[in-house]
């Protein structure tokens, strides 16, 4: 047992302490002594907090830390051997090792040295407690001498104030004679002992005597008598400390009243040039203390002025803005300047905290402007006029006085200041206006105070001139080359003005008035401007002020207003002579800066800060799809990799630190290279927020790089910037939509991470939360606690390429035995052990079976939403045939598989995925199972099957699909009529007709109708040479072209899923299986020899298209199964533009690309069409742009899905054609604007599901019901009109995507 130490001690002392302090209630209540100490006895018994005093816990700990060996010495010796048998019973071998203990020396020595220690703690505490009463005594017995010289009759004494001082109650007939004493004409030394007499006296009874009146007057007076200022501060302070507004808003109004009265008798002279201020003169203290009283409260009473009236709160503020422009308004007219109270308050406030207290609250910020507006806006002429000069004397003295101001007055270890130079006091007025200000303009109100009328300014002063202002004092004052975090709260003009900068920037209406001017973008991108002309700049450090320039810069780009400001206002900024846009200024000073083409700036050491900063705000332009169509053809991507790869090769060659060398140098420039690195990758990586800029990214080879920093930073919860809200979530998104993105996610570890936690939230729970309580069995099929990972894996493979990449080829294990530590590590292992669960080996390696089991099922039938994927799925893995045997194998008997299926989670969603995978149709096609059970006899109403085909119950009735008896405008119009000799009129006709017909009589746009139209529009294009984009196919139809074509099982179940769908519609006949088998090998050998030969690694572009040809499938049905006309209208559309568009199949891996896009595995119906869509859809629909980006889901994921296999399983027969010959007949660009469409048509069920956090479910599993395009044509012709010029431009611009 080791000593108690001096500090044990101490802490004893100081726990006992505590604990007597926590039981005084019960000991006071005790009649004795004896009863005191029964109840420390039995203190455990009767307090319920016993055991969490800290000096029962710390007698716990020492006894543990004393006793523990000896007590498990104990155990081992009585459970040893025979021992065993004699104490059996627990509670008998606890007693003997509880008493052996007590028999051991280590306890007797443990016991003696905390009775020793006791001792002194307990004595010291007496001690202590003796000195405290002697030092009382004192203090009682020169209050009773105060009262002798008062001679009061009364001896009681009430409670101890705020101050810690006792008062003496007081009759109205003593403070009558006080307040006699106080007058003027007495002698000092009798006003003296009034004062003091007031002091010790309760303020509410001297504020609420009969003589209040007559004593504020005394005191007023008083105060400009320096032996009793002080006196009557004391009483001042006490009372504002105790009394109600309505009393202390007459002190507080008699003090300002006293100090103007101060200011105009007295007349100090502002210090000139070579003088200074002494505060610690007599005469300056006494009006800094009145000031600071002043001060202390203007900063309080805005916690309880709301509860008192309005008038009270506007004579406080009347009474300050009066004291703050009084020589404002009656000051000599001399020359000499004065020292005002204004310069005094910036000394003891500089920021300005009680303004920023007055203007935070409505209540008070109305009457502020209020007055302001009225009767005080000379206020704001003085502080607009200490801008105004501060930025104007741009001096050698001015600007080292301000540095040195704020190094000392910034500096708490040193020295308190007495003296402060007349330039010194400047700065502190400017500091403390441009904070007014500041907080000023944000608010509505206060905006309006402008234009203000200045002296000798022939000009009023608008809002824009201030920020103008403000941005030359930040030139002329940068701040040092440091981070952003260390200048919070510092006093350098730049930091100050930076603050009240970024301030605007974060209010949107505030940015509006006074950033997004013209005169204010055109003063922060002068310097820019005039480095880009090769002219000199009158930057004091260029370098530095530069990037605090692209720091506001960044911060405005960061907001969609100024966003647009950059990119499409053209008159913000002249260069060269002309107007031109601030972003093409920005992105070619970038350029300059990665090109280390600006001599002056790349030597700087900071040069790769600047860089970067300029960078950043590049990446908040080309981050949006609207701000990389305009930087787009300055290839910035390109000299951003080049620079990372330049800087790569570096650090790579930097040499290992060797022991004992100075390695000083070398590892500060290891760590500028490596976070250098960083700042380039973080900002490649930026361009992965859009599709199209996903392909730059790729087309750079630096994505797998990327992808593995934001992994790094991913796993630390980091945000993606500054100016970023959320997370790399819909950035993950966005990579996991294309086959190189995925693949560099599967490299970089993303992929087995998401797996592996996903699997400790399903099968292994939280390890670190104590089992308090057994958890709640789960109400939902998918648990809150999994419901993350759900989403997550539902983003990751939401495209099929997605889901090529990650299972093609790879077989699922089925072991013959599964360890229940076994963890999968991969998206195959996954569905091995939660999907394909299809033997007893697997089932028992689950510690919760039908939970993850269930979980499997959801997320396969989320997968079989993307037909291609379940194609993959089924061909690979034979999913139906398992989930079919799992529910033969569900029955009560299990002698026979004919009985019904047992209904419970399982078997319900194995039906619901076995009828999504097997019925075709739109919204009014099919009918899926509900996932539900219902109360009654017959809670599940829907039939099970183990066996094909599905129930009928699941296929609603078929409509009528021929057309109306009407003729169709359409199919008279190209018959009856003579071919005009112009083309485009034929078109442009024709064109007419068809919107015209969707609109009026969409019933008639079907069958026979909409096969000629197709036919002749697609005939009539691929005729002229003008109308084909690409060369004419060249591919005779003849048996020898498709012997040797074999159709692979994916392209074999795809055909029979058509076949099956063209049965149901009445379309196809028996036998039309073997047509379509064979447009389909001659579609296969007609694509084979429109391909590039790659070598890529990617399975995608292996062998041939990743999926089915559906554009080729829907032509099929079109023509009613005639292989023939279906033939000939896809060879001729592959020659015309939308082809590339609505037929994915067709320019997979094109010949008619540059190779690296050929082989980049990212398509253009990706980023082309989708990117698109996100560019409108935030500009159109901003709800649903916005609802996406908090869900971390991406537009553009299910605009692949949804074109990809062309709305099939989501809108009927009748839309789909209506789509395929929108397409063709009106153009490429019609898919853009029918997506947005169906997002508009979607918006309140997608804000809903958002709000229940199940949007991507939702989407992906549910129709787009009741939408129809006539509805909706006359909104895709107005998108039209306004986004041809740009999204028909870059479609056409196909084959040169990053130009």
């Amino acid at each position: 047992m080791s000593q108690l130490s001096a500090n044990d001690e101490m802490q004893l002392q100081t726990l006992l302490n505590q604990l007597l302090r926590s039981i005084s209630d019960k000991i006071s209540g005790a009649p004795s002594a004896e009863c005191a100490e029964e109840i420390l006895l039995h203190l455990e018994e009767t307090d319920k907090n016993f055991h969490n005093y800290e000096f029962i816990r710390y007698l716990r700990q020492h006894v543990e830390s004393s006793l523990g060996t000896v007590v498990e010495d104990e155990l081992q010796n009585l459970t040893r051997g025979g021992q065993h048998a004699v104490v059996s019973g627990h509670d008998t071998l606890i007693h003997a090792v509880t008493q052996r203990t007590r028999d051991s020396a280590q306890y007797h020595q443990m016991m003696q040295t905390l009775k020793n220690t006791m001792m002194v703690v307990v004595e010291s505490l007496i001690n202590k407690f003796d000195e405290d009463q002697l030092r009382k005594e004192e203090m009682n017995r020169e209050m009773e001498r105060c009262q002798s010289n008062i001679q009061y009759a009364d001896n009681c004494s009430d409670s101890d104030s705020s101050f810690n001082q006792s008062y003496a109650f007081i009759r109205q007939e003593q403070l009558q004679v006080l307040a006699e004493k106080l007058d003027s004409g007495k002698p000092k030394e009798v006003r003296r002992e009034a004062l003091q007499a007031l002091c010790c006296a309760p303020p509410s009874d001297v504020l609420s005597c009969e003589s209040w009146s007559s004593l504020r007057r005394n005191f007023c007076s008083a105060l400009s008598e320096p032996d009793l200022t002080e006196n009557v501060l004391q009483f001042f302070a006490k009372s504002f400390s105790s009394s109600p507004l309505n009393v202390t808003r007459e002190i507080y109004t008699s003090l300002a009243k006293s100090l103007e009265s101060a200011f105009l008798s007295q007349r100090l002279s502002f210090p000139s040039r070579s003088a200074a201020v002494d505060i610690s003169s007599p005469q300056i203290s006494r009006l800094l203390k009145q000031l600071r009283l002043m001060n202390d409260f203007q900063k309080e009473v805005t916690n309880f002025w709301i509860r008192h009236p309005e008038k009270y709160m506007e004579e406080i503020i009347e009474s300050t803005f009066s004291l703050l422009s009084f020589h404002h308004e009656h000051g000599s007219a001399g020359t000499e300047k004065t020292l005002e109270p204004v310069h005094l308050l910036s000394l003891l406030d500089i920021k300005a905290t009680w303004f920023n207290k007055w203007m935070h609250g409505y209540y008070s910020r109305t009457v502020v402007l209020r007055l302001l507006e009225k009767k005080y806006k000379n206020l704001i002429v003085a502080a607009l006029q200490q801008c105004l000069h501060f930025s104007e004397s741009f001096e050698r003295g001015t600007s080292e006085a301000a540095d040195s101001h704020v190094e000392e007055s910034s500096d708490p270890g040193l020295p308190q200041r007495v003296v402060y130079t007349s330039k010194e006091l400047e700065y502190s007025f400017f500091v403390h206006s441009l904070c007014v200000l500041g907080k000023l303009i944000i608010y509505t109100n206060g905006r309006q105070l402008f234009p203000i009328k200045m002296r000798k300014q022939k000009d009023p002063v608008t809002l824009t001139d201030l920020i103008v202002i403000l941005i030359n004092v930040m030139y002329r004052h940068p701040q040092p080359s440091n981070s952003d975090t260390s200048l919070t709260g510092s006093l350098l003009p730049s930091c100050l003005v930076m603050e009240e900068l970024w301030m605007l920037c974060e209010r949107t209406e505030c940015a509006a008035d006074c950033l997004y001017q013209t005169p204010v973008i055109e003063t922060l991108l002068a310097p820019v401007v005039a480095l880009l002309g090769a002219q000199q700049t009158n930057l004091k450090s260029p370098a530095a002020t530069l990037i605090l320039i692209a720091d506001v810069l960044a911060r405005i780009t960061n907001t969609d207003r100024g966003l647009a400001l950059f990119l499409y206002e053209k008159n913000l900024v002249v260069a060269h002579s002309e107007r031109t846009f601030a972003a093409h200024i920005i992105v070619q000073f970038t350029l300059r800066l990665l090109n280390k083409a600006l001599p002056s700036l790349s030597e700087s050491d900071v040069s790769q800060m600047l860089c970067g900063a300029f960078i950043f705000v590049c990446r908040q332009m080309y981050n949006t799809c609207e701000g990389l169509q305009v930087l787009q053809s300055y290839g910035l991507h390109k000299a951003i990799a080049a620079e990372w790869k330049k800087t790569s090769s570096l650090s790579e060659r930097i040499p290992t630190p060797v022991s004992g060398a100075c390695t000083g140098t070398s590892t500060q420039e290891t760590a500028s290279m490596l976070v250098w690195e960083e700042t380039l990758l973080g900002s490649l990586l930026n361009f992965a927020a859009t599709p199209k800029g996903l392909l730059l990214l790729q087309q750079t080879g630096a994505i797998n790089e990327c992808v593995s920093y934001m992994f790094s930073r991913f796993t630390k919860k980091l945000q993606v910037s500054r100016c970023e809200k959320f997370g790399y979530g819909v950035m993950v998104t966005q990579v996991a939509a294309t086959a190189p993105g995925v693949a560099a996610l599967h490299s970089s570890g993303f992929v087995t991470l998401l797996v592996v936690e996903l699997w400790s939230a399903l099968e292994c729970g939280s390890d670190d939360a104590r089992a308090v309580r057994p958890r709640p069995t789960p109400m939902e099929p998918i648990d809150r606690s999994c419901l993350k990972a759900f989403l997550s894996l539902v983003n990751l493979l939401s495209s099929s390429l997605s889901v090529w990449e990650l299972l093609g080829r790879r077989p699922l294990a089925n072991k013959s035995k599964y360890t229940l530590r076994e963890i999968p590590s991969s998206i195959p292992d996954l569905i091995d052990r939660l999907i394909a669960v299809n033997s007893d080996v697997k089932i028992h390696s689950l510690f919760h079976y039908e939970q993850s089991h269930t979980f499997g099922l959801r997320l396969l039938s989320v997968l079989c939403c993307c037909l291609d994927s379940f194609l993959l799925l089924e061909s690979q893995y034979n999913i139906c045939s398992m989930l079919l045997q799992s529910q033969r194998e569900n029955v009560a008997d299990q002698d026979t598989t004919e009985g019904a299926i047992i209904i419970d989670s399982l078997s319900v969603e194995r039906n619901h995925v076995l009828v999504r995978v097997n019925v075709m149709g739109g919204p009014t096609e099919r009918r899926l199972p509900s996932r539900a059970l219902e109360e009654g006899e017959h809670p599940y109403s829907w039939p099970m099957f183990s066996s094909y085909p599905p129930p009928s119950c699941y296929v609603l009735n078929l409509q009528d699909l021929q057309s109306d008896t009407q003729q169709c405008e359409i199919s008279a119009f190209p018959a009856s009529s003579k071919e005009p000799k112009s083309e485009e009129s034929w078109l442009a006709t024709h064109r007419r007709h068809f919107c015209k017909a969707i609109i009026s009589k969409p019933n008639t746009l079907s069958g026979k109708v909409l096969a000629d139209l197709l036919e002749k529009v697609v005939a009539h294009l691929s005729s002229s040479a003008s109308e084909c984009f690409f060369s004419p196919a060249q591919y005779k139809a003849e048996e020898k072209s498709v012997k040797n074509v074999v159709l692979s099982s994916v392209e074999q179940l795809g055909i029979n899923m058509c076949f099956r769908y063209g049965c149901y519609l009445q379309i196809l006949q028996e036998d039309a299986v073997s047509d379509l088998e064979l447009l389909m090998k001659h579609v296969k050998a007609f694509l084979s020899t429109q391909r590039v030969k790659t070598s890529s690694t990617l399975i995608s572009l292996q062998d041939g298209y990743p999926g089915h040809d559906w554009l080729a499938s829907t032509i099929f049905l079109i023509m009613a199964g005639n292989t023939e006309r279906s033939l000939h209208l896809l060879l001729n559309l592959s020659s015309q533009l939308s082809s590339a568009f609505i037929w994915p199949a067709r320019i997979h891996a094109s010949v008619h690309f540059p190779q690296e896009i050929a082989e980049s595995g990212v398509p253009p119906l990706y980023w082309s069409t989708a990117h698109y869509v996100e560019m409108l859809l935030k500009a159109e629909v901003p709800l649903v742009h916005s609802a996406f980006r908090m869900s971390g889901f991406t537009p553009s994921q299910m605009c692949l899905h949804w074109l990809t296999q062309c709305f099939w399983n989501y809108l009927d027969w009748s839309e789909i054609c209506q789509y395929i010959c929108t397409c063709v007949v009106m153009g490429p660009d019609y898919q853009v604007y029918l997506c947005v469409a169906v997002f508009k048509h979607l918006q309140p069920e997608i804000l809903a599901r958002t709000q229940l956090q199940e949007l991507q479910i939702f989407l992906k599993e549910e129709p787009i019901a009741g939408f129809k395009f006539s509805s909706y044509l006359e909104f895709m012709m107005g998108l039209e009109r306004s986004y041809r010029k740009i999204v028909l431009t870059d479609m056409e611009n196909i084959r040169n995507p990053q130009e």
